[in-house]
């Protein structure tokens, strides 16, 4: 496996990974244990809705997210999720969607307190098969820097 250190992580470098294939299964059984509300269980009741059929729950497409993040060509050598901002949900996700994550370092600095770590912040989101925005985000993240060769 080949990691991306601080150092690697420089404004504007961009990643991707995916596909990853919702189904509609999936959709009801995580909405089940995690966010048990009709637009994700019930599909006579979620075709009512102002969807107009199941979708995922935010819940769900944020998990799908971290697991793409997970499935990057090179690994982000991160230590600690620091925080999310700007959390959006523009688009539902259903099932059949196909998912694909990127995510852009938009800022970068050395940790004041720990030499040997950095701090990014990415800019990242979820699209569907369409290239539709269904989620976006900004992630704060703590990278570890390059070790010195020895």
């Amino acid at each position: 496996m080949e990691f991306l250190y601080f150092e690697d992580l420089t404004v504007g470098r961009t990643l991707q990974s995916g596909p990853y294939d919702v189904t509609k299964d999936e959709i009801i059984e995580f909405a089940s244990r995690w966010d048990p509300q009709p637009t994700h269980t019930d599909e006579a009741r979620a075709q009512a809705s102002i969807f107009g059929g199941l979708t995922a729950s935010g819940c769900h497409s944020f998990a799908i997210s971290s697991v793409l993040a997970k499935r990057l060509p090179k690994r982000i050598k991160s230590v600690a999720v620091l925080g999310t901002d700007e959390l959006r949900f523009p688009n539902p996700v259903r099932p059949g969607d196909q998912l694909w994550y990127s995510c852009e370092c938009i800022e970068g600095r050395p940790s004041r307190s720990r030499p040997t770590l950095g701090i990014i912040t990415l800019r990242a989101a979820l699209r569907n098969q369409i290239d539709v925005p269904v989620m976006t985000m900004k992630t704060t993240i703590m990278v570890e820097k390059r070790p010195p060769r020895s």
